[in-house]
């Protein structure tokens, strides 16, 4: 299973070696007919084939399904359609997608090593981010019960590989935030001991949910860990956080989103899944699960 998603994270392609990217503020679009007129300049005719199920999309939108969209096992780029997308992301989603709802979640065990993890084979989603991005409110949501994974005040607080078993079948896993500078020594974590040789050596790792905070600038510290995440063919989802806030003068979260697919367009050959969220209005939690719901199957297969 493992050298399936490996290979199935390879259609990504590696990122190219960092080197302190210009993140541009582009206009942010959502919509794959707005993408394709104005990256592809389809005619009005092309145009109105694009979301029409009857009809195959037109070459200029095959070339950006590749580039732009996550095409998913089972569905071919010529076969997508607009109704395909999910809202809020670049999503496809294809024959591998099943039941998603969250009937029941209990928590199983805390783990200070990857080799403590539980070894009964079901399939898993890390979630992982800077200290702070809404981890364990975007835990709580997903399984729409507060207090499921500890929601803190104090940035650094998840210490451990914290395992949520759900519906008896697959498991939710929380993981130590990174890039939290004031904890103490004694209670910083050594991320690239510690959480990389869990992601190395995981064989029932689906894949990583790396969460980005929409209401700020893309970090270094995100872009490092995307390229790590890429460059060591771990499957990921790029998970846009408190998309309902605003801060600072006005930053929107479509500046961050726009910033973060400059980058993705310069150095992946294609874009890593990725979609909008929060845990306050419960935007994007029906397709982030519908969307776990097809990898995990596909994994499972």
């Amino acid at each position: 299973m493992l050298l399936k998603l490996r290979i199935w994270s390879s259609r990504l392609g590696n990122p190219t070696p960092y080197s302190t990217p210009s993140l541009k503020l582009q206009p942010f679009r959502l919509n794959l007919r707005a993408h394709i007129s104005s990256s592809a300049e389809l005619n009005p005719d092309q145009l109105s084939a694009v979301g029409t199920a009857s009809k195959s999309v037109v070459p200029e939108t095959k070339k950006f399904a590749r580039k732009f969209l996550f095409v998913p096992p089972g569905v071919e780029p010529e076969e997508v359609t607009e109704k395909m997308v999910l809202p809020g992301s670049n999503i496809v989603i294809g024959p591998y997608a099943g039941h998603s709802q969250i009937k029941e979640i209990e928590f199983v065990k805390s783990s200070n090593r990857a080799k403590d993890c539980p070894r009964d084979e079901r399939p898993e989603f890390a979630i992982l981010g800077r200290s702070n991005v809404g981890k364990s409110s975007l835990i709580n949501t997903l399984v729409k019960r507060k207090e499921v994974a500890l929601t803190s005040k104090k940035p650094g607080k998840t210490q451990l590989i914290n395992h949520f078993l759900v519906n008896k079948s697959w498991y939710i896993v929380d993981l130590p935030g990174y890039g939290f500078a004031t904890a103490s020594e004694s209670e910083r974590m050594d991320w690239s001991a510690f959480t990389k040789g869990y992601f190395l050596n995981r064989e029932t790792l689906v894949a990583v949910l790396l969460l980005i905070d929409a209401t700020i600038p893309p970090k270094r510290i995100d872009i490092d860990c995307a390229n790590w995440l890429g460059r060591n063919n771990i499957p990921m989802t790029i998970v846009f956080t408190k998309c309902d806030k605003m801060k600072g003068k006005g930053r929107r979260p479509e500046e961050t989103l726009g910033a973060f697919q400059d980058f993705m367009k310069e150095n992946y050959k294609q874009h890593p899944p990725w979609i909008m969220t929060s845990s306050v209005s419960g935007l994007g939690r029906d397709e982030l699960l519908l969307h776990m719901s097809q990898l995990r199957n596909y994994w499972d297969q």
